[in-house]
């Protein structure tokens, strides 16, 4: 499913991230650093458009234990999706996506060990961060609000 099309998003790579985990915040900020033709665009995944997102790919809503990444017509979960990011970041983060050329069996249940205990580990925000209005204006329409 072409995603970008079925919700109408622009063409730019979009990471929908965890608003609540302190660590996914902490790779939007990474991105929003290094990102200096502010290609990216970003949705929390705890917003609207976010729910709406992860419920079209069969992902659970209640727990964001993945960030996704719609870039090049495709969606990358788990370790893929960093790996697409940092590969959409350009030089020198590209290298970092040598990752999706690793293994799914053994990628997959190392993220997955970090994304279940990510609350334990790092805590939790209560509310969504509030971004000030030049990161704001680089979320998708529908993809900040919190439903």
């Amino acid at each position: 499913m072409d995603l970008h099309r079925a919700f109408s998003l622009p063409d730019n790579p979009i990471v929908v991230f965890d608003g609540e985990c302190v660590l996914c915040p902490g790779f939007f900020r990474f991105l929003m650093k290094h990102d200096t033709d502010q290609k990216f665009r970003f949705i929390i995944a705890q917003s609207d458009l976010g729910t709406q997102l992860y419920q079209a790919l069969n992902l659970p809503t209640d727990d964001y234990e993945t960030n996704l990444v719609l870039t090049r017509g495709q969606v990358f979960t788990h370790a893929d999706a960093f790996a697409a990011a940092m590969r959409d970041l350009g030089w020198p983060w590209r290298i970092a996506a040598a990752i999706l050329y690793a293994p799914r069996w053994l990628k997959t249940p190392l993220y997955l060990r970090v994304a279940r205990n990510r609350y334990r580990i790092w805590g939790r925000h209560e509310h969504c961060m509030i971004p000030d209005a030049n990161l704001r204006a680089r979320f998708i329409e529908g993809g900040f609000e919190r439903i």
